[in-house]
């Protein structure tokens, strides 16, 4: 049942939102950043939901580590968030042809840009709520590669589409989540590339894969595109460098259709082979990924949920 929204509400919401933006853009970015780390700090003490949340997956994620070890990759995930949240009002008027070098190293991007030059097929392009997923899209757009990316729109409609449209103007084609399944096989007729953030719990209709070690429900349509249409996968990552506007966008794996035609099980042997991908570079820097993202809320039949999920 869809939450009602009070559009009064929603209005006063985003004017607000509007000006806090304004307010922001008065001070540089790095400067901005700081704040990230008290408020992190601030968010775990507080915010208990979020904080045991958190501290659950981590203890099933990382079984070796100590509680203490594991609050300070949860502070980093919370300061992630806050960090991602603020470098989205920025990342439009920072990432630039010209500029854009300044803060975005690539690393093992040879293969997927030969892939992006071909023009002759679609791609799929996956990655997870880990570092500054959104710079990905910005990048490519910016290098003239244009991408169709599948995204849920925030509750807020008018900071939703506030936030979308800037999306649109450096180039990237925003695809409602909800019934996206026409608009994405227009793309990749048109032997576009069509972009996924494939981290999310996919629920009771979900193939279930490991996932550090737990099973997890994850969505069986990224895989049926890719064999529909016989296209790559490519799993990228952006990792921040230092808690700063800098990163590392790479590419963790790249899945072609030859891969898995060989497989008594495709889909679930893309689904796996891609989420491993996610794991290996979740691995990298723990610290920014979302841990609060309930990932693993929906068990296989016959396992009981943990309470934290």
């Amino acid at each position: 049942m869809a939450k009602e929204h009070n559009d009064l509400v929603d209005r006063a919401v985003y004017v607000l939102f509007r000006i806090v933006s304004a307010g922001l853009h008065s001070f540089p970015i790095n400067t901005q950043l700081k704040i990230a780390g008290p408020m992190s700090r601030l968010m775990f003490r507080f915010d208990r939901k979020h904080r045991e949340r958190a501290m659950g997956n981590l203890r099933k994620a990382y079984p070796e580590l100590s509680d203490k070890q594991r609050e300070t990759i949860a502070k980093e995930s919370m300061a992630e968030l806050i960090m991602f949240f603020i470098e989205i009002l920025f990342t439009h008027r920072l990432v630039k042809i010209e500029t854009w070098t300044r803060y975005i190293e690539l690393e093992n991007f040879r293969e997927t840009l030969a892939l992006l030059l071909k023009r002759n097929q679609g791609l799929v392009l996956l990655t997870a709520h880990y570092g500054n997923f959104e710079i990905l899209g910005y990048l490519l757009a910016t290098l003239g590669f244009p991408t169709a990316s599948v995204a849920r729109p925030l509750d807020n409609k008018y900071v939703s589409e506030w936030i979308f449209g800037v999306r649109e103007k450096m180039g990237q084609r925003m695809i409602i989540k909800k019934g996206a399944t026409e608009e994405v096989t227009q793309e990749l007729d048109r032997n576009g590339a069509v972009a996924f953030v494939a981290d999310q719990n996919a629920g009771s209709k979900g193939i279930f894969v490991d996932f550090f070690g737990r099973k997890a429900a994850t969505y069986k349509s990224i895989g049926l595109v890719a064999m529909t249409y016989d296209v790559p996968v490519v799993v990228g990552y952006a990792r921040r460098l230092g808690n700063q506007f800098k990163f590392t966008v790479g590419v963790q794996d790249v899945i072609y259709p030859a891969d898995w035609k060989t497989q008594d099980d495709p889909l679930r042997y893309i689904t796996q082979r891609y989420t491993s991908a996610i794991e290996a570079f979740v691995r990298e820097a723990p610290g920014q990924y979302w841990w609060v993202h309930r990932r693993w809320k929906t068990r296989p039949k016959g396992e009981v949920a943990e309470t934290f999920d």
